[in-house]
């Protein structure tokens, strides 16, 4: 049997003398516990070691791949080929595979192979010979240097410190040129002050200054390469009304030579901007979608790398750049910022003052997602940015219309729900129930509404005015008068008990007539 022993230095061929002492694979690692007990087991028939690190991370990179790579494909060529009856023993079971169906060679892995190959580990030194122990050390330093590098896909171009560099310097160049242009304004100001407030944009105004010097020159100057037609009559109209005071060809000179500088600064700028961009796109293109490139930049500044930035949370990325107002709402026990450098993002920008606060949120988890994608992904397209992009933008308009959905139809009617009106029913307590037995007769209860009835009557007809009577009625009057004075007072009587019993089954329930009837009949028999 053959063993393919893998190491940083190159590959080892061993040839098994003894396949018996494989069968005790619990007892195998007291026969390799020094190296002339390891040279009666196994014995050293070829060693193939690599020229350079380049040529060992090509292998290593094949070998992790489950792969032959060419220094492999040479040495099984070269020594196994001659004895194709052995078999060959392997760690890797896809390796074996792989060399079984290229290179027709069987090939072993078991629990017995294993432990042999760690064997073999514990008495490399004694067993591969020409290779001292201060270059087997150094080689497998610098292969696995080689081979994190290209696990993290490491490359030059990815450098992020000339991003750091540049946005550095365009911020100084913004100060900058901010005040050469207020200077150059306030300077040229005191010879021509009207030309301010006409040109507006600073660049604009720099080059009409250094192409007309003198207000004078304004009349016979063509400026239609550098302002539309309105403007530049309005200035030709200004110089000629213009209250500025006079200077010396020196003064000109000197504010011609402050707007060159500004042109060339403003320049330079524009080609660093673009200079950026291209950089940011190179290296990090899924968070430059999703923020901007000048944002983007301005984080991984912030955070020292891109690798440092894809280290911090997406809580973290959210507020970089506030550290100030969190440390002092901690100290002050106030709410927290929302946002840091990611609010100047163009997503966060346009949502309204209420939602910000979700969006910077929701971006910041897309955004660290990206990051981390850009600095340790294999990929380098921005498809993951583009589609994080719309998820957000989608979940934006869904604030902002506030969940609204529009529904037609019949839905409407059923989506209209009546105003809740609490509708409380209070029942008061009677306490005619409390007692069955009756606390006054009948009797009693009828004269006694009899009197109170009386009594309504009676005080109307006092308090009523006796209108004033015709003659012939107060012979009709004094008749019936006459007649009623005659009568016994026993039919008076009679008379004005009908009277009332008339006006009481008004009001009264017809059981109650029914009752009062039958006692006025008795009372009369």
């Amino acid at each position: 049997m053959l063993v393919l022993f893998e190491t940083a230095a190159g590959y080892a061929i061993f040839k098994v003398l003894d396949e018996t002492k494989l069968q005790q694979v619990d007892s195998l690692y007291k026969e390799f516990e020094t190296p002339e007990k390891a040279n009666k087991i196994v014995k050293l028939k070829h060693f193939e070691k690599f020229q350079d690190t380049t040529e060992a991370l090509a292998a290593a990179t094949a070998l992790v791949e489950g792969k032959i790579g060419k220094s492999l494909k040479k040495v099984l060529k070269k020594v196994v080929a001659k004895e194709a009856h052995e078999q060959l023993a392997i760690s890797d079971v896809k390796l074996g595979g792989v060399i079984k169906e290229k290179l027709d060679l069987s090939c072993v892995h078991s629990p017995a192979v294993a432990e042999l190959m760690r064997c073999i580990r514990n008495q490399m030194e004694a067993l591969i010979t020409g290779l001292p122990q201060k270059e087997l050390s150094a080689m497998s330093l610098g292969l696995a240097h080689s081979l994190s590098r290209y696990k993290l896909k490491f490359s030059p171009d990815k450098v992020d410190t000339m991003i750091v560099q540049a946005i550095s310097l365009l911020d100084d160049l913004d100060k900058e040129l901010n005040n050469y242009i207020m200077r150059c304004r306030e300077w040229y100001g005191w010879h021509f002050p009207e030309l301010g407030k006409v040109i507006t944009d600073n660049l604009a105004y720099c080059k009409t200054v250094c192409k007309i010097g003198y207000r004078t020159n304004v009349a016979g100057s063509d400026l239609s390469d550098l302002l539309p037609e309105e403007i530049e009559a309005e200035v030709k109209l200004a110089a000629e009304i213009s209250m500025g005071t006079e200077v010396s060809e020196q003064d000109i000179g000197n504010i011609r030579h402050l707007c060159t500088q500004v042109i060339d600064i403003s320049e330079y700028r524009t080609q660093l901007y673009d200079y950026l961009k291209n950089r940011m796109m190179a290296i990090a293109p899924n968070l430059t979608v999703m923020v901007g490139e000048l944002v983007g930049a301005r984080l991984i500044s912030h955070a020292g790398s891109l690798l440092n930035l894809a280290k911090h949370p997406a809580s973290t990325v959210q507020i970089l750049g506030a550290e100030k107002a969190l440390f002092r709402a901690l100290k002050t026990r106030k709410d927290t910022p929302k946002y840091g450098l990611i609010y100047h993002a163009s997503l966060v920008g346009q949502t309204t003052a209420k939602n910000k606060g979700k969006i910077s949120r929701m971006l910041a988890a897309k955004t660290s997602l990206a990051i981390r994608y850009d600095a340790l992904g294999e990929d380098t397209n921005a498809e993951m940015g583009v589609e994080n992009r719309a998820k957000l933008e989608a979940r934006l308009r869904q604030l902002e219309e506030k969940g609204i959905r529009r529904i037609s139809g019949t839905g409407k009617a059923m989506a209209k729900a009546d105003k809740y009106q609490h509708k409380s029913e209070v029942k008061l307590y009677d306490p005619s129930g409390d007692s069955t037995i009756p606390s006054t007769s009948k009797k009693r209860k009828l004269e006694e509404m009899k009197e109170e009835e009386d009594e309504e009557i009676i005080t109307p007809a006092k308090k009523a005015k006796k209108p004033k009577r015709e003659p012939e009625t107060a012979e009709v009057e004094g008749e019936t008068s006459t007649a009623a004075s005659e009568e016994p007072p026993k039919k008076k009587k009679k008379k004005q008990k009908k009277e009332l019993e008339e006006s009481v089954e008004v009001t009264e329930p017809t059981e109650k007539k029914k009752k009062k009837k039958k006692k006025v009949k008795e009372e009369e028999d």
